[in-house]
């Protein structure tokens, strides 16, 4: 009566989602009263409470059973699985050994069924793993005319998804974006398997980032969030919805929390063996450590990115930027940029790049970097990207002596910014726009943004961009008609730092130093840089 008991708990509790109950009570049972479809059902349980070990062995033995007993399409779909776990934890020559298996099966059922669709899912994995992107758009076609046809909503979703990341990675991003939408309709209504819905929130979500679709990917990380809260015991997907939502805590400032979610994510993430995945989580914990000025904790997060073989870039660069080590950051970005082709991946590269570049004298790559981001963003026409790009352009025409040009710009990407609730990158902007105003000599309006983004870095605890803010607080009236920007030159020179290491605190590049020193020594009628500290000191500027 007990095994009874057992097997009536888990199947209904298999049925109820409650993934944890389901697995105890499947492993509570007598192994030789399972059915295949138990073996089945306990693999997939398993599998979602991070047994990947135990639901391999379900899934090996249910496959064996069925070809055994004649089930091919069925012996097909566990064969899928196992691939599908296999791809999933990168043991792709397992993975491709299941798909082969598959594939012979299907020649020896000979007419077409469903089950061609699943094999195609394993085919399109396989393709993407060795970067053959042409062979992924076709597997993806296939899995959608599959699930069409037979009326199969994880088909469906799973290619129309897939199609949709293909269409971004080509530049296509309002059609994708499209079929992506279409795709969560099933997904949504709870029509897609478990195992299946995840791996498509995740991607839709993730794709979303990669075009900095901000306002869709925080819709969808609270759609998947109660996902997961739904189904007790839930672990797989579980460490990937931590990022996503520390990466949108992140965006909104909420660093404390942001942090806490990554750990979480690196956790869990441990947990089922995902080193890569892990490795994400670190270099995210490592963005918000830079923002806060916790350089040495920030450093320590991006090496374990490192070790656990995710490449932190761009944010390492911009600690190196941050750190002094202006040469390091370029090169890093130069390279980055030789070897970043997608324009999806691109269009998240490329404003760090222009930053890193202008701040290390590197102004035509700069502006090249800013004409290249300028056009993904009309292309791709997401809020966010179209900020950054205004905010580069301004930046530059800031930078070349055009403050009045930079305005626009400026006050275009700082409203955009405070539409999507982004403080630190709204106070960021409202800095330069606070510079603008200050070198057209509309010093009231400079003090107004200036304070506002102090503000903003307080709230924060960003320190160093609240460090940075505090230098251009100066008295509106300034001794030798200096500017605002040109007293925060002198002060620096005055306590003995090079161009170098000004243009690094101000975020300059040292070309614009050098031409700030040139106005100043005019201005205040000094022949050097000896004349122009005692300058400072016998004004009061430091």
């Amino acid at each position: 009566m007990g095994v009874v008991d057992d097997l009536v708990r888990a199947r209904r509790t298999y049925e109820q989602g409650d993934w944890a109950a389901a697995f105890a009570a499947w492993s509570e049972a007598d192994e030789r009263t399972l059915t295949d479809d138990d073996l089945a059902g306990l693999a997939m349980a398993a599998y979602l409470v991070g047994q990947r070990d135990t639901g391999v062995r379900a899934l090996q033995r249910c496959f064996h059973s069925r070809v055994v007993a004649g089930e091919l399409a069925a012996a097909v779909r566990c064969a899928f699985w196992l691939g599908m776990a296999s791809s999933n934890a990168a043991e792709r020559a397992v993975a491709g050994g299941w798909t082969a298996r598959a594939r012979r099966l299907l020649e020896a059922i000979g007419v077409d069924v469903v089950e061609r669709g699943y094999v195609r899912i394993l085919e399109m994995f396989g393709h993407i793993s060795r970067g053959e992107f042409g062979d992924v758009a076709q597997c993806a076609d296939d899995i959608t005319a599959y699930g069409r046809r037979f009326d199969d909503p994880d088909l469906l979703a799973m290619g129309l998804s897939s199609k949709g990341r293909v269409l971004l990675y080509q530049g296509a991003v309002q059609e994708g974006v499209a079929l992506f939408d279409e795709a969560m309709i099933g997904v949504a209504a709870r029509e897609v398997s478990a195992p299946l819905a995840g791996e498509i929130y995740c991607s839709m979500i993730e794709a979303c980032q990669e075009i900095s679709d901000l306002g869709r990917a925080a819709q969808w990380t609270i759609a998947l969030s109660r996902w997961c809260d739904a189904q007790p015991g839930l672990l797989t997907f579980t460490g990937q919805c931590a990022v996503h939502r520390g990466q949108i805590m992140k965006l909104h400032g909420a660093y404390r929390e942001a942090l806490e979610e990554f750990a979480a994510a690196a956790e869990r993430y441990r947990t089922l063996g995902t080193l890569e995945a892990t490795g994400l989580a670190h270099a995210e914990r490592g963005d918000v450590l830079r923002l806060q000025g916790r350089y040495d904790e920030a450093e320590a997060a991006y090496e374990q990115a490192s070790d656990d073989g995710f490449e932190p870039q761009p944010g390492l660069a911009l600690l190196w930027l941050a750190q002094g080590n202006s040469d390091a950051a370029r090169a890093a970005v130069l390279r980055l940029l030789a070897e970043t082709r997608l324009p999806v991946h691109r269009s998240r590269l490329l404003p760090s790049a222009a930053e890193v570049l202008l701040v290390t004298g590197e102004m035509e790559r700069a502006r090249s970097a800013a004409r290249e981001l300028r056009e993904l963003a009309d292309a791709f026409r997401t809020t966010a990207l179209l900020a950054m790009s205004a905010q580069v352009d301004g930046r530059l025409a800031l930078e070349a002596g055009d403050p009045a040009g930079a305005l626009p710009y400026l006050r275009k990407a700082s409203q955009a910014w405070t539409a999507l609730a982004c403080p630190y990158e709204t106070a960021h902007t409202r800095v330069l726009v606070g510079r603008a105003c200050a070198a057209l000599a509309d010093t009231g309006s400079s003090a107004k943004e200036f304070e506002a983004a102090r503000r903003i870095f307080t709230e924060l605890g960003t320190v160093p961009a609240l460090e940075a803010v505090v230098r251009l607080c100066v008295p509106r009236r300034m001794p030798g008609a200096l500017t605002g920007r040109e007293v925060e030159v002198l002060r620096l020179v005055a306590t003995g730092k090079s161009n170098a290491q000004i243009a690094t605190a101000l975020v300059l590049s040292e070309r614009t130093v050098a031409r700030h020193l040139s106005n100043i020594f005019t201005k205040i009628d000094v022949p050097s840089r000896t004349a122009a500290a005692a300058y400072a000191y016998e004004h009061g500027l430091v």
